[in-house]
């Protein structure tokens, strides 16, 4: 993991510096998330880990993974879902729908496993990764599902990061409109954000990067609605046997509660904020620092960025073997299709968004 934050910020100072930006002032676009799946994956397919190491891979899986995903909820605001306006949040919902109706019925048609293609729908409707990680549990997917996704997600979302800051102005009128497009159509919280920042260095404009942040950040907010809603409907469609199998709490998960009480802890926080202290017990400088220690810190980089390694290391490239690329094709086509119905819903809806 901490391998995997160096090399991140190595790879984004590389591609920022490509894109004729300013490394020194921009945050890194590569997810040390997504590194560290990589990693975990070369080191597992060299040679094998020994078995002395293996509850610790198996720990990092199940707990850290879980315990991320907590923490990244007090990144998110109810206030950043207000600030987007009403008319921006049918842009979300119909990108999200768009990418998990689509992939659902895509990945059915070429006959690729119904968990696989769960992962890869709620990875390319919602948050990338995030998601990902956080639908496997509820429909018990393994380590090698979760890797491929993630590698599916990454690949298609790079290229939306490094196509759609180029695209974008050309095809759209409003800051607003590019911010809502940005915010849609590219998978990782990380690409949106580079994007983003591509962006406002080529233009300046710091409406249209703010408008797809907060974009990016309702569409995580549906987390919460997604996770149960994945499980029932891969439930509904393995067959009774499995149902019997599998409990509640799998259509709703201790981990997404946990979610949705931090990021209600973070909209009560900002709700009762003076202009010196926060809920009125921490100074408000103080909240701030404690909210990015806990989500973007400790959640979004070492906890998920651990859980990741485990993942890659509990990873075997064989297994691929037996699907080839035909998910890939998946993730094409969904990525495509959320492309293109954030561009339509941006054009049509995105005029009524003022920020």
């Amino acid at each position: 993991m901490l391998l995997a934050l160096w090399v991140s910020g190595v790879l984004g100072q590389w591609l920022l510096a490509a894109q004729g930006l300013d490394p020194a002032n921009a945050r890194s676009p590569v997810s040390g998330v997504t590194i560290a799946i990589v990693l975990g994956v070369v080191i597992r397919n060299i040679r094998p880990l020994p078995t002395i190491f293996m509850p610790g891979v198996a720990f990092s899986v199940e707990r850290l993974l879980r315990a991320g995903v907590i923490c990244i909820g007090i990144k998110l605001s109810l206030f950043d879902v207000m600030r987007l306006g009403a008319w921006g949040v049918p842009v979300v919902v119909a990108a999200i729908t768009s990418g998990l109706v689509f992939v659902t019925w895509f990945n059915r048609r070429l006959k690729l496993p119904a968990r696989l293609g769960t992962l890869i729908a709620a990875g390319t409707g919602i948050c990338g990764v995030t998601a990902i990680v956080s639908v496997a549990p509820a429909i018990n997917a393994n380590e090698d599902e979760v890797a491929y996704a993630v590698a599916n997600i990454t690949l298609f979302g790079l290229i939306g990061m490094l196509c759609y800051p180029y695209v974008a102005p050309l095809l759209l009128a409003t800051s607003e409109q590019i911010g809502l497009f940005l915010g849609t159509a590219i998978h990782d919280t990380s690409q949106v954000v580079g994007s983003a920042l591509t962006y406002r260095a080529l233009t300046g404009d710091e409406v249209a990067f703010q408008s797809a942040i907060i974009t990016k950040l309702t569409r995580n907010l549906f987390l919460a609605v997604v996770v149960p809603l994945s499980a029932a409907v891969y439930i509904q469609g393995s067959g009774a046997s499995e149902t019997r199998r599998v409990s509640a709490r799998h259509l709703l998960p201790a981990f997404v509660l946990g979610f949705v009480l931090m990021a209600l802890l973070r909209t009560v926080a900002d709700a009762t904020a003076s202009s010196d202290t926060v809920l009125g017990v921490l100074p408000v400088e103080r909240w701030r620092w404690l909210t990015r220690q806990v989500g973007e810190v400790w959640g979004a980089k070492y906890l998920l960025g651990t859980a990741m390694g485990a993942v890659g290391l509990s990873t075997r490239l064989g297994v691929f073997k037996s699907v080839g690329l035909r998910p890939f094709a998946v993730g094409m086509a969904g990525a495509l299709v959320v492309g293109i119905v954030g561009l339509l819903m941006a054009h049509l809806v995105g005029r009524f968004v003022h920020m």
